[in-house]
């Protein structure tokens, strides 16, 4: 991560707008600010759920679905910014530019600067730590991680995509027709059962709850079935509250267990109607070779012993 005096640094807004301007870290703290409360997401979060061939993997639901986190951002919101510089109205894309190494560059629609977008300069009530992109960084809620630009220092706005190396060789995904999916930012409703999951085991039959967490880049969680038997079935868990939009949701289901074999399943519905769907279904449209969006159902197994394994693609 590059060290930064935040004294020294500034932000260039500049391209198809009428005054390109540079913004200090003072600068930013003078606008009118928001705090939201919002997740980000690795884009190759859940990986090891869809490729898994295993049938009873020794996985945690931290090694599965960890790449995620809910903080509350506070920044100046990006349509401000553009207001201020007078982005013209040909503007139809954004390249955002980090100050790192790799000097990470991400084109984005300018919706989404009309919509949600920060600037963000804290997180949880305190600056940004270094890893998390101090002294400022782009926070686009519900798009995936990397399009959150880290450490930012410039953004130019053009009629068109940029075509970086971020999103042409990496975060495009070969699709089985032989086109490539490109430009896939949103992360679309997902959950998983992190009880029971491995390493725990149940001691008994009787009654044991379910517990887990839910999420949409497109907004709240609406309901989240949980099946016992594979997917036969289905039953719909409580939510817990706060239900909030682009956040991690809780749910929990009471479950009756007979002491035989179990394949427990979740799936996620959020508010634009959107079903998480199985591996197979997704695998269909999406093919072998996809890297990123893995929000396929995750299920675990509960043997008969009482030990629960992540189910394989099998299962």
């Amino acid at each position: 991560m590059p060290a930064i005096d935040p004294e020294r640094y500034s932000l260039l807004v500049h391209g198809l707008v009428e005054r390109p301007t540079v913004f200090t870290l003072a600068d930013l703290k003078r606008f009118p600010g928001r705090s939201i409360i919002r997740f980000l997401e690795c884009s190759g979060n859940g990986g090891r759920a869809y490729r898994t061939d295993e049938q009873d993997a020794e996985v945690t639901p931290q090694v599965i679905d960890g790449l995620t986190s809910t903080s509350e951002w506070t920044g100046v919101p990006l349509a401000t910014l553009f207001r201020e510089v007078g982005a013209s109205p040909k503007a139809r894309w954004f390249l955002a530019e980090a100050m790192d190494a790799a000097v990470m560059t991400r084109s984005i629609p300018i919706e989404k600067a009309e919509d949600d977008a920060l600037i963000a300069y804290a997180q949880n009530g305190e600056a940004l730590r270094p890893e998390q992109g101090y002294p400022a960084r782009l926070l686009l809620p519900g798009f995936e991680g990397s399009s959150n630009v880290k450490w930012i220092r410039r953004l130019e706005l053009a009629d068109g995509p940029f075509m970086t190396r971020e999103e042409t060789s990496k975060y495009t995904d070969p699709l089985p027709d032989g086109t490539a999916r490109m430009f896939s930012f949103v992360m679309d409703a997902k959950s998983i059962i992190t009880e029971p999951a491995w390493p725990d085991r149940l001691t008994g039959p009787g009654w044991w709850e379910i517990r887990g967490l839910a999420w949409s880049g497109r907004g709240r969680i609406t309901r989240v079935d949980v099946s016992a038997d594979g997917g036969r079935t289905w039953q719909a868990a409580t939510l817990d509250e706060p239900i909030l939009p682009k956040c991690h949701t809780r749910f929990r289901q009471a479950w009756r267990w007979s002491g035989g074999e179990a394949l427990l399943m979740s799936r996620a519905t959020d508010e634009t109607g959107y079903v998480q769907p199985s591996r197979d279904a997704l695998l269909k449209v999406r093919g072998p070779s996809t890297s990123y969006h893995f929000n396929n159902i995750r299920a675990w197994r509960v043997r008969s012993d009482g030990s629960v394994r992540l189910a394989g693609s099998r299962a």
